[in-house]
């Protein structure tokens, strides 16, 4: 039977305290890999060049999609920013109240109404909740709902064709739709689909959609942080 919230369960553990935790995360295309959840509790010096970036990329109110353990939202709000920060992990959620964030909203994302901002941000992959190209797609189409006339969309994603041998990149299902899950002191989480899109297919979606793709930062690892502004 699968645990619920484990990765909730995993970030209160290692917020209580708990360093040298392992954590196995799954897959479907090799072996299972020994996942260092230590990253999602990082300041503001020690995040990869991409995130800080999009931090000083942000612009009015908030949206910190996916907001895992509340690292963003924190640097956010102590520059001064009103930031709201979204999770479906209510172990995510407890953690990001108690280190100090604000505004926590405990649900998914599309389900989140009433509010519009002016910046939705979207690290650490963030975007991939999308799962696949069709939900990516629906969730282009709720960023329209939710952000101002002149919004924003920061997010970071990386081409995965390296995990492959002789890929057919016309081939479908598109290659950067996977499977995780998590494993814990013995116990394992529901799997779940997260998408990893490369530049061009997301330049490609983006437009389908009516959004305009500005790639402001990319590494030699096929790491890139985009900026997704209405055409």
């Amino acid at each position: 039977m699968f645990q619920k919230d484990l990765y909730g369960n995993i970030l209160k553990d290692l917020y209580r305290g708990g360093s040298d935790l392992q954590v196995w995360l799954h897959n479907h295309y090799g072996e299972a890999e020994d996942y260092p959840m230590h990253m999602f509790f990082r300041d503001e010096q020690a995040m990869p060049e991409a995130e800080t970036i999009a931090l000083d990329l942000c612009k009015g109110k908030v949206l910190d999609v996916g907001a895992g353990s509340g690292n963003h939202a924190l640097v956010l709000q102590n520059r001064g920013f009103e930031v709201t920060a979204v999770d479906v992990s209510a172990g995510a959620c407890e953690v990001m109240e108690s280190r100090g964030v604000k505004d926590v909203r405990c649900l998914d994302v599309m389900d989140f109404t009433g509010e519009r901002f002016d910046t939705l941000l979207l690290m650490m992959n963030g975007i991939g909740f999308c799962g696949y190209i069709d939900d990516l797609k629906l969730f282009l189409a709720k960023a329209d709902d939710l952000l101002n006339v002149d919004g924003q969309i920061l997010f970071d994603s990386s081409d995965v064709a390296y995990l492959y041998e002789d890929l057919d990149r016309t081939a479908e299902p598109y290659y950067g739709e996977t499977d995780y899950q998590y494993e814990y002191r013995g116990q394992k989480g529901e799997w779940f689909s997260w998408l990893y899109i490369d530049e061009w297919t997301m330049r490609r979606v983006a437009k389908e959609c009516g959004w305009d793709l500005q790639v402001v930062y990319q590494n030699l690892d096929d790491n890139y942080l985009g900026r997704l502004t209405r055409i």
